[in-house]
Parts: C-alpha cells; sequence; structure tokens
C-alpha cells in the first residue's frame, strides 16, 4: 500500500482505437497514414477540442481521452461518428478508416499528464465491444446523459468483459430509431 497522496478525480473517459488497423496498413501504410492524420485535423481533434475535451495519450491507431462532462463526451464522440460516415461514404468499404468508441464515467488516478485507474480500464473494454463506427458506454454513462441528449441506446444484453464480471451492455441507436431502453450495467451506442 502506498504511503503517498495520490491525485484523483472523477472524470469521462473516451477509448477509441481504428477497426482493422492492421489490415489496412497491411494494405498501405503510407496511405493509411495520411488518412488517419487528416482524419484527427480535419474531425477528430477539433471535435475533442469542442467538446472540452483532452487527448492524454494516442497509440497509432487509438487515443484515451478525458473529459470533465459525460455529456460533452458523448456528444464528441456522436459528432465525430457522424462525420465519419461522411467522410467514408466515397472510399472503398475495405480502405474506410472507422473508429470504435467506449465511454465510462469513473473515479481516475491521475499522474504526469497520465491517467490510471479502474475508470480507464472499464473504457477500454467498453471499446473493445464497439462495433466499427460504433459507441459504448456504461451504465453510468447512460445514466447521466439519457435526459440530457437525444440518443437512444440498444440493449446488448449480458457480455463477459477481459477482468471484469459479466455485464449488460447497450449501443447507441442508429440514426432515426428512438427506443428507451430497461438499462443495467453498460451501454452500448450506434451512429
Amino acid at each position: 500500500m502506498t504511503t503517498g497522496r495520490v491525485e484523483r478525480r472523477l472524470a469521462a473517459i473516451l477509448a477509441a482505437d481504428i477497426a482493422g488497423y492492421s489490415r489496412l496498413m497491411g494494405i498501405d501504410e503510407e496511405g493509411t497514414l495520411a488518412a488517419l492524420k487528416d482524419h484527427r485535423r480535419a474531425v477528430v481533434d477539433p471535435k475533442i477540442a469542442e467538446h472540452r475535451g483532452r487527448i492524454v495519450k494516442t497509440t497509432g491507431d487509438g487515443m484515451l481521452v478525458e473529459f470533465v462532462s459525460v455529456v460533452d463526451a458523448v456528444r464528441c464522440a456522436v459528432d465525430v461518428q457522424r462525420r465519419m460516415l461522411e467522410r467514408n461514404a466515397a472510399v472503398a468499404p475495405d480502405r474506410r478508416i472507422q473508429f470504435r468508441v467506449g465511454i465510462n464515467v469513473g473515479d481516475i488516478i491521475s499522474d504526469d499528464n497520465d491517467i490510471y485507474g479502474d475508470g480507464v480500464n472499464v473504457a477500454a473494454r467498453l471499446e473493445a465491444l464497439a462495433e466499427p463506427g460504433g459507441i459504448c458506454v456504461s451504465r453510468s454513462v447512460h445514466d447521466q446523459v439519457c435526459d440530457k441528449l437525444d440518443f437512444s441506446f440498444e440493449d446488448m444484453g449480458e457480455q463477459q468483459v477481459k477482468n471484469r464480471s459479466v455485464r449488460r451492455l447497450l449501443r447507441h441507436e442508429p440514426r432515426g430509431r428512438r427506443r428507451r431502453s430497461r438499462l443495467s450495467q453498460y451501454c452500448p451506442l450506434q451512429i
């Protein structure tokens, strides 16, 4: 057990990665990297800034972003995914860059501009469950945004996540379909 005091705070955590990144790099490394940089410059980074997020780190095909507001985190994710749909419309399906996003709200430990803890780990597990172009959120995220944002969620049922007990998940409903769900632990969101 540590004797020093660590900095803890409540935050909304967004974890994202590119679906099929290794395959895309195998097809065309330079083209994939150029496209990713263009998406970051034109869409991702400006939307994160617009919604008051802070990029904690990037990992080639992924990123970890911290938000003060869970509403801002979900709005940012939805805005990015919608813009990516538009940007990918003229791209061959096997060449599309599609993000998978997981969002959690929880207690984090902050140390040297990085964040750690269960809140971060859960966001990463949710991202792994999201479909390409989709968003998966925790129940706590859903509970915070359900009456503030005009998005609906689909119940994914019980899911097993790495190093976690079985969780009930939900996903954001695609455009045009509105249905309120009975929620349990997690909530995926698809655009």
